[in-house]
């Protein structure tokens, strides 16, 4: 339907990102070919949350849809934005991720195969979960090999909960996307090589495989920031707010050894997973991966970059996730210090203004 309005407005899109340790929100717009960043917001966990969650507990938080609904509502008040479409990431722990090939067919008859291989990969009654997934584009299949697809999960009840967050805060719910496809999205771009992205968050983190643009594999770890933190308190005694300052100016670069010797004891466990998947990779595809992404807001702890590209021997990144975007250049730094924040907003973002 050809509407003459798309002529001279630009297509808006909200992005929401509730996770354990803020909430952030983006208003992007697409004109043509150019992309801005509207407005955003933020809001920590210490100014809403009563507690923070045990790494182990899988859940949003103890707060209503109610209260989550008026916190983002504040946010969107106080960041002045208007756009009311948006699209909310779902966290690694609330959503189930796998991948599985299938033979050869039309476009046709993938929907039918996805279902009917899906009840053997997830240990949740079909009935009570919503499927959504990528399938390899066309153009990068090879016809005598498997179609291969990475299929999420959702429980109804998880998506129920979003839409009455969604209602509350008066906004209209355009979609629900899992995080590792929004981060996938907002990262890798046009990269055409294999990348594995490692996303440290407050409760739990994700390492994505992603080949040629196409998301392959993604598993998820208790590992979380919250460990680091808790981790330097107890060592220095100091309360949480003041490690929390200290891991974010010093990190791995911190003068006592005892404060870098806990945090290297909690960081090589998951770098061994990392090279684990690394390794499963390069065996399975007979292809290397190329480059790691570092997101989260971990990805910025002093010495982390380095430590990761000298124990893996690849090149480490921490892509800017605006990079492609317009902005006040007085924005410049800020928005680089929050991007492995923002990776998951503004990707899922980004899939409202592609369609």
């Amino acid at each position: 339907m050809f509407n003459p309005f798309r002529m001279f407005f630009p297509k808006k899109m909200v992005g929401i990102d509730i996770g354990t340790s803020s909430i952030k929100i983006v208003e992007i717009s697409r004109f043509g070919q150019g992309k801005t960043v509207e407005n955003y917001g933020e809001i920590k966990s210490a100014s809403f949350y009563k507690e923070l969650m045990d790494a182990n507990q899988k859940g949003r938080s103890l707060l209503s849809n109610d209260f989550i609904a008026k916190t983002i509502r504040g946010v969107l008040d106080e960041a002045n934005i208007k756009t009311k479409s948006a699209i909310f990431s779902i966290p690694d722990f609330s959503t189930f991720c796998t991948s599985f090939e299938i033979p050869q067919m039309t476009e046709k008859e993938i929907p039918n195969a996805i279902y009917f291989n899906a009840s053997q990969y997830i240990t949740l009654p079909i009935s009570e979960v919503t499927l959504d997934w990528l399938v390899e584009p066309s153009l990068q299949r090879d016809k005598s090999k498997p179609i291969k697809v990475f299929l999420v999960a959702v429980p109804n009840q998880v998506i129920q909960s979003y839409k009455e967050i969604a209602r509350l805060a008066g906004l209209k719910l355009y979609a629900l996307e899992a995080e590792a496809l929004g981060v996938a999205r907002a990262l890798v771009k046009n990269n055409k090589k294999s990348i594995c992205i490692i996303d440290i968050g407050a409760q739990s983190s994700t390492i994505n495989i992603v080949e040629r643009g196409f998301l392959r594999k993604s598993y998820s770890f208790n590992f979380n920031s919250g460990q680091l933190l808790k981790s330097v308190a107890q060592v220095l005694e100091v309360d949480l707010a003041q490690a929390q300052d200290i891991i974010n100016k010093e990190g791995l670069l911190f003068k006592r050894q005892d404060v870098t010797k806990a945090l290297y004891l909690l960081i090589d466990p998951l770098l061994a997973d990392i090279k684990n998947i690394v390794e499963e990779f390069l065996q399975a595809e007979k292809k290397p991966i190329e480059e790691i992404y570092l997101t989260g807001g971990t990805a910025n702890l002093p010495g982390l970059k380095e430590y990761f590209s000298e124990s893996l021997k690849k090149t480490v990144l921490a892509p800017n996730c605006f990079s492609d975007f317009l902005y006040p250049p007085i924005l410049e730094e800020t928005l680089k210090d929050l991007s492995p924040s923002f990776s998951a907003t503004i990707g899922v973002a980004l899939g409202g203004l592609d369609e």
